[in-house]
């Protein structure tokens, strides 16, 4: 598989490499040089199939020049070990439940599959992932490396900016998993990764890379689960499915895109977020005017300058797609509660995320339609925030129990780039 930068299309590597790197040149995002196509039989054969066999041959089709059926589907077993099952919310809107696995959110398909692929091809050498979460990734990633051989993971968060729960999953394991609140926004945890990856010295010094959603394979893992998707829902859906995705660093709704343009059947997208509306502004009037990042109830999407939206450029540019065909739109934290209390009603509970998703699938979809809406975390992932505007107890997982009452291990930074590389350097 040859991927390149899109900031220098000359410059192009593998996916081996790419994984390793996290980042080209100019802090540049890689994307695939070949946009492969199913046929519509195709489709229909490999929506037959079980997930792990099913993503291995999603995968094969981008990385089959680099790494065997066997292989892929060995490292696909290893990592997705739990389920991405479909639930009616209405009987025409379906929930895609992505929070199954050990962290309860979305982000732990990608970040096992990264942790996976990591292993197959670092060689033995050492290597520090260093990340910016604005809630999940940093408990996805932090558990999906816990313990591997020759991994320091090193997660900066903005501090009080995330969930107590979404802090106790990842900032109390130790070990290889060291945690930095950063005093400042997500964007500000954003800046100081990208400054790290700038630095060619302190990159070849302790193996830097990252597994944010800016990570090539967290990207194509997700690919799989929309196909996961499909092969639930029923035939006459197929040819009328409305996607909603919730929408911080654009990740999700990249990796759907990838689906559809593998010929995934969704008739449509709806990119749904928070008061954090720069992409929504911009596809309504072509100018890319981000605001100060603002703190909503649906934190892990509070991001102003998505990363991941050269991609969606990129894509619609190579597919020679219409930006105007992307629907949007942005959900007041008011509206936000309102729809948690709605879909109560209809007997779902479900958090602020997801209900964002559905609430702007919910409005917009036409007769005939069939709706599916992405449900990205647990609602015991935000007790607090779901308890208040429900009134009643949600009760924890079995993985949030365990650690709610255990003692935070984290680091307190301002961001300061010099202070980062000090402390990188100096634990290396």
């Amino acid at each position: 598989m040859k991927l390149y930068n899109l900031k220098d299309h000359n410059e192009q590597v593998s996916f081996a490499q790419a994984v390793r790197k996290g980042l080209g040149s100019q802090q540049g995002l890689y994307f695939p040089l070949e946009l492969p196509e199913f046929e519509l039989t195709e489709i229909d054969r490999l929506l037959k199939l079980d997930f792990v066999t099913r993503s291995a041959q999603i995968l094969g089709a981008y990385l089959g020049d680099e790494f065997s059926e066997e292989t892929l589907k060995k490292r696909i077993g290893a990592a997705f070990t739990f389920p991405a099952p479909v639930a009616k919310v209405e009987p025409d809107i379906y929930s895609l439940e992505l929070f199954h696995g050990p962290t309860l959110a979305f982000k732990d398909f990608g970040g096992r599959f990264m942790a996976q692929m990591l292993q197959e091809v670092a060689g033995g050498e050492p290597v520090t992932i260093l990340t910016a979460t604005s809630g999940d990734t940093g408990a996805a990633v932090a558990h999906a490396f816990y313990g591997l051989e020759n991994v320091r993971v090193v997660i900066l968060y903005p501090r009080g900016k995330i969930s107590p729960l979404q802090e106790k999953l990842f900032c109390t394991l130790g070990g290889n998993i060291q945690t930095i609140a950063i005093e400042g926004d997500f964007d500000a945890c954003q800046a100081l990764v990208k400054q790290a990856f700038d630095d060619e010295e302190l990159k070849t010094a302790i193996g830097l890379n990252s597994a944010n959603s800016i990570n090539i394979s967290r990207l194509l893992a997700q690919v799989c689960y929309y196909f996961e998707a499909v092969a639930q829902l029923p035939q006459e859906a197929r040819n009328q499915l409305v996607v909603s995705v919730p929408s911080g660093n654009f990740g999700d709704l990249t990796a759907g895109l990838l689906a559809k343009s593998l010929g995934l059947p969704v008739k449509r997208f709806i990119a749904a977020t928070n008061a954090n509306d720069t992409v929504p502004r911009f596809l309504a009037s072509g100018a890319w005017q981000p605001h100060a990042t603002v703190a909503t109830l649906s934190n892990a999407m509070d991001v102003s300058q998505p990363n991941n939206w050269p991609r969606v450029e990129e894509l619609f540019r190579r597919k020679i797609w219409q930006l105007k065909d992307l629907a949007s739109g942005a959900v007041s934290d008011t509206v936000t509660k309102d729809t948690v209390r709605e879909m109560a009603m209809l007997g779902y509970i479900s958090e602020p995320h997801a209900a964002i998703a559905y609430r702007l699938l919910r409005d917009t979809l036409q007769p005939g339609e069939f709706g599916l809406f992405l449900g990205t975390a647990h609602p015991a992932k935000f007790k607090e925030v779901v308890e208040e505007i429900l009134q009643r107890e949600i009760s924890l997982p079995a993985e949030l129990a365990e650690r709610a009452d255990m003692p935070l291990l984290s680091h307190t930074m301002q961001p300061d780039f010099a202070q980062l590389r000090t402390f990188l350097t100096q634990k290396a």
